[in-house]
């Protein structure tokens, strides 16, 4: 075996695969990080961690700084310095340090993608398309810190002017969970700092060396001190300390819709803005005119991307009854296909769930759905061949019904429901009677059924014939209980900055 070092971690090569070393590692995974409070990295004020756990392995691959209130107060008070400095540098300098960390990305493409195994269980495979979105969104806020237009009008007074234009909103707490750590920390992050805002990272427990990768990326690309600072630790009791400071101006968090209606709640004591994406519960749509060979392959990238562990993943398949059978055969024989095991190996398609609770949680929704009346066509347990991590079957199906739990709860694993319908309007329908909307996929190729289906559709994105929904110069977002305010594209620079209104006397 070759033993070798890549950055933060250590690997161990034998037969071909790399795997993460044993006890060595433990020490070296999190010790040159902490809490990144006024421009370096530190312990907590209390010296105490917390476990990181490897879900493909379930051993601790090491130790995290955990920060107390002492910390937290210390990160608010570096980000209102760091306010100060940021706000008052100009966009064209912002830029030139968005596009740095976005070409730093692009070159950490390999050890950043590692964290991410280790930590999330997805396959290194996967890793690459998450860490050039992220680079991506750094690039596209690079641009459109330059772009932030103000508006001079006409009056209604022949002696006066109305100059509107936008101002940094303040400092902002970036709430970051644990299933995409790395993009989803990237649009907080970059969409803050191209509005000249100074932000407060939190990661979440099971990714914190992710996140923390990515804000030393910042560092090394000329952030200013204070202007991003990271708290690990307790989710919950950061979050609310962070909430209960008069100092704190925006929250944007990603995360369920439980978790966000608490923050809401917390928020409105304070009148804070936010920005909340949370649960989904998307349909998949399938009318008769399709080619469902190219349908069941973007069915399966959409579904199975982190193991279903994505908030626009898929999660009622509803197939025409003329394609039904059909549909039903290549999803099956695809589903079979896919490689299980440790994201570090080789051709591995699903990792672990990315925790025991998580596991647990889904086993329970599997075996409900069975109980109300589901088939299961495929998977529908704990693969036999693995004695360690929270490994499930890519599991299909059929025989569900819209009042089934698993219609109203977000599986958040992989698992494809089938569904059948007749026609456009019932369809329509069906797909909207959900309390959550933000992403949708439809699938036709009659231009009429994409623009009627995608205009009556409720989500805040839709995806006709693709299985991509976010890219960098989109707005992403949903609507009903998902949440409002929306991350990429140009729109969303705008919910980090407040408006001024002044009317302007050019004499007296």
């Amino acid at each position: 075996p070759i033993v070798y070092r890549l950055g933060q971690l250590v690997f161990i090569q034998q037969r071909g695969v790399r795997l993460p070393l044993g006890p060595p590692r433990k020490k070296i995974m999190y010790d040159n990080f902490g809490q990144f409070i006024d421009g370096k990295w530190q312990k907590s004020l209390s010296g105490e961690t917390y476990d990181v756990i490897n879900p493909a392995s379930e051993e601790v691959i090491g130790k995290a700084s955990k920060a107390n209130k002492e910390d937290v107060q210390l990160a608010i008070k570096s980000a209102a310095k760091g306010l100060i400095v940021w706000k008052n540098t100009s966009p064209w300098e912002r830029a030139k340090v968005l596009r740095k960390i976005s070409e730093l990305i692009r070159k950490k493409i390999d050890i950043l993608s590692k964290w991410m195994t280790l930590e999330v269980g997805k396959p290194l495979s996967e890793g690459p398309g998450e860490i050039n979105g992220a680079a991506d969104i750094f690039e596209w806020n690079s641009e459109e810190t330059k772009r932030i237009y103000g508006e001079i009008n006409q009056s209604r007074f022949p002696n006066t002017r109305i100059h509107v234009y936008y101002q940094p909103v303040g400092v902002v707490a970036a709430l970051v969970p644990w299933n995409f750590p790395i993009i989803l920390a990237s649009r907080k992050i970059s969409t803050a700092l191209a509005a000249g805002c100074s932000v407060i990272v939190k990661p979440d427990v099971i990714t914190p060396g992710s996140v923390m990768q990515l804000i030393d990326i910042c560092n090394e690309a000329g952030v200013p001190a204070g202007v991003i600072n990271l708290l690990s630790g307790d989710p919950a009791s950061i979050s609310s300390e962070l909430i209960e400071s008069d100092t704190i101006k925006k929250i944007s968090i990603t995360g369920s819709t439980r978790v966000g209606k608490l923050i809401l709640k917390q928020a409105a004591d304070k009148v804070q803005r936010v920005t909340m994406e949370l649960s989904g519960h998307s349909p998949f749509i399938v009318f008769d005119d399709v080619d469902i060979d190219k349908v069941t392959d973007m069915a399966i990238a959409a579904k199975f991307r982190n193991n279903g562990q994505v908030c626009i993943s898929p999660n009622r398949f509803y197939i025409h009854e003329n394609k039904k059978d059909e549909f039903t055969k290549k999803i099956v024989e695809k589903t079979k296909k896919l490689k299980i095991g440790n994201g570090l190996n080789k051709d591995i398609n699903l990792g672990p769930l990315t925790t025991k609770k998580r596991l647990s949680e889904f086993e329970l929704l599997i075996e409900k759905t069975k109980k109300e009346g589901g088939t299961v066509l495929c998977g529908g347990k704990r693969p036999s061949n693995f004695n360690k991590g929270f490994f499930y079957e890519p599991t299909v199906l059929d025989n569900i019904k819209d009042n089934f739990t698993i219609m109203r709860e977000e599986p958040f694993g992989p698992v494809i429901p089938l569904l059948t319908f007749k026609n456009f309007e019932e369809i329509i329908e069906r797909a909207n009677n959900n309390d959550l909307g933000l992403a949708s996929y439809i699938y036709t190729n009659n231009l009429e059924k994409a623009n009627r289906a995608s205009e009556l559709i409720e989500t805040g994105t839709v995806a006709v014939n693709t299985a991509v929904v976010a890219v960098a110069e989109a707005p992403f977002g949903g609507i009903k209980q998902t949440g409002y305010g929306r991350e990429g594209g140009s729109m969303a620079i705008k919910d980090y900055l407040n408006i001024k209104y002044t009317h302007f006397g050019i004499s007296y």
